[in-house]
């Protein structure tokens, strides 16, 4: 999808876009009417019928059907349908997916990514995927985890109030919370000190040499096994979390 700014402009972008995308899909789905549920997105977006036909290569005709319910919609068209009116959107600005990230509580540039593994990883196949090392080599290899959220660590303390960071914290039971743009180690060793949930991993990408020794006491303290990434940027290790997750790229991504 094509970027501007705002939403798109933000490192985040391509995991806003995929997570509103799977809500939008996930509300027509699970609705007793999708063909209402269809034309309530088409509108909060502002799309007429005609030129989301356009969009989706169908006649108005196809749309019209839907939407009064003559036909039901299928994965495909829900996913075609979906994909359209988020890159005629885009096209706009993103104004109304920007408004709709947030009222979510996807704040734009916190999350770069999130994901499910296809099957878990144990700790050794995680730090093999985000190029790292383990830093507190005691913790079990075997142990598994489910999932990843890769946080901008510098946006999060930014834009989020404790009370939302502590509440995203708490969506990485049993998965991987990489934090990127670390300096030492220390401030995300720390929030997880102060958080009632613990993630199951913590991963840190930033530091190229000395890692705080604070951080490293911290993990050993909490019990949560410490990974220092060395991939070169965080575009690379986004691209090999989802590798490692089943190589499922997001509607759009780049």
């Amino acid at each position: 999808m094509s970027g501007s700014a705002g939403v798109v402009g933000e490192a985040g972008s391509d995991y806003v876009v995929y997570y509103v995308a799977r809500r939008i899909a996930g509300d027509i789905v699970l609705s007793s009417d999708p063909g209402a549920a269809l034309r309530k997105w088409r509108e909060y977006f502002g799309v007429q019928q005609s030129r989301l036909a356009r969009a989706m290569g169908v006649s108005t005709s196809v749309i019209s059907d839907y939407e009064k319910g003559r036909r039901v919609p299928g994965a495909r068209f829900i996913q075609r349908f979906v994909r359209a009116l988020l890159e005629l959107d885009l096209r706009a600005g993103g104004g109304r997916l920007e408004r709709l990230a947030r009222g979510l509580g996807v704040p734009p540039g916190v999350v770069v990514d999130m994901r499910e593994f296809e099957r878990p990883l144990t700790l050794g196949e995680l730090a093999e995927a985000v190029r790292g090392t383990v830093l507190a080599p005691e913790f079990p290899v075997d142990r598994m985890v489910y999932g990843y959220t890769v946080v901008d660590s510098i946006r999060a303390i930014v834009a989020l109030s404790g009370v939302q960071f502590y509440s995203l914290l708490g969506g990485t039971v049993d998965r991987a919370v990489v934090f990127t743009g670390v300096q030492l180690g220390r401030s995300p060793m720390v929030a997880v000190r102060v958080s009632p949930v613990k993630p199951s991993v913590v991963v840190i990408h930033g530091p190229r040499g000395r890692v705080d020794p604070l951080a490293i006491e911290l993990a050993k303290l909490e019990g949560v096994p410490l990974i220092l990434s060395l991939a070169k940027s965080v575009g690379e290790l986004v691209a090999s979390l989802r590798a490692a997750a089943g190589g499922a790229a997001a509607p759009g991504g780049r």
